[in-house]
């Protein structure tokens, strides 16, 4: 039955989704709360990656928090592709297995780690997911008492084909791309990733150019009017994900209504008016 209620504990819910069954975090604010009255997290940015995602390619998620697109991403590149998925929250991490599990979905290698420049080690801080949170903006490293996680560069995966790049890291984008340098090189993926920090956003902007990327703006809505549950409501308002699409010059592939960004000064907030961001962004 459409989104019908499997299971329901203390703080996770189990719910028939758009993409499959889904265990959730009630107490999330954004992704567990989409989950909760939709029936899906982010469709604006699936209906972007619908379109850039084929059977049999390789995909990296870089923050797959519970797996709301992994699942999605696993059945669109099929049994004959992957899906690498790293997530350094242990507790979040631990629903993103049950996510895939419950969806048979064995294309998908999940990895209890953060990505960066080098191998390493660093720090998630201690989160009560008990109480409510957005658990999607927690940031790693400077945490003292934080539980220790791997550090894992892209290119340590040695992929002899990558198609497409995925990064939701809260500030670390430009660290996840250094360490995954050779690989973007070589394999020349479509890369989708958070730019909503304007201190950062020049730095970012300038390493991609750097690398002989076309970037694009992309500011989908978390609220979709046409969701799996049928809710008429819109309890995110004009909340939206500041994003960058990015594609190889050499790419014949276009992607037709987005703004591209033609500088490192080009903000997304101008020249036109656009919805407000989140406070902290939890797309992923």
């Amino acid at each position: 039955m459409s989104g019908e209620m499997l299971f329901e504990g203390e703080r996770a819910r189990l719910r028939q989704c758009r993409h499959g069954p889904m265990l959730y975090l009630t107490t999330d604010q954004y992704v567990g709360r989409s989950l909760d009255l939709y029936g899906e997290y982010s469709e604006g940015e699936v209906a972007l990656f619908r379109q850039l995602v084929k059977p049999g390619q390789i995909v990296i998620e870089v923050g797959a928090n519970m797996g709301s697109h992994t699942v999605f991403f696993a059945k669109a590149v099929g049994p004959k592709g992957a899906v690498l998925a790293l997530e350094p929250q242990r507790e979040l991490l631990q629903i993103l297995c049950a996510n895939v599990a419950l969806g048979g979905l064995g294309n998908v290698h999940t990895y209890h780690a953060a990505a960066g420049r080098q191998p390493g080690r660093t720090t998630v801080p201690r989160v009560d997911y008990g109480a409510e949170g957005n658990f999607g903006g927690v940031a790693v490293g400077g945490s003292a008492g934080g539980e220790p996680v791997p550090v894992m560069p892209l290119d340590a995966f040695r992929l002899k084909a990558c198609h497409f790049i995925k990064i939701d890291v809260e500030g670390m984008e430009g660290e996840v791309i250094t360490g995954a340098d050779a690989t973007i090189r070589s394999q020349r993926p479509v890369l989708y990733l958070e730019n909503d920090r304007r201190e950062q956003s020049a730095s970012l902007i300038k390493q991609l150019f750097a690398l002989d990327y076309r970037l694009y703006w992309h500011l989908p809505r978390l609220f979709n009017p046409d969701n799996f549950l049928g809710l008429a409501e819109n309890v995110f308002g004009k909340t939206i994900s500041v994003n960058m699409l990015g594609l190889p010059k050499e790419s014949a592939q276009t992607i037709n209504g987005f703004r591209e960004i033609t500088s490192p000064e080009d903000d997304w907030r101008q020249p036109a008016s656009k919805p407000a961001s989140k406070p902290a962004s939890a797309a992923r």
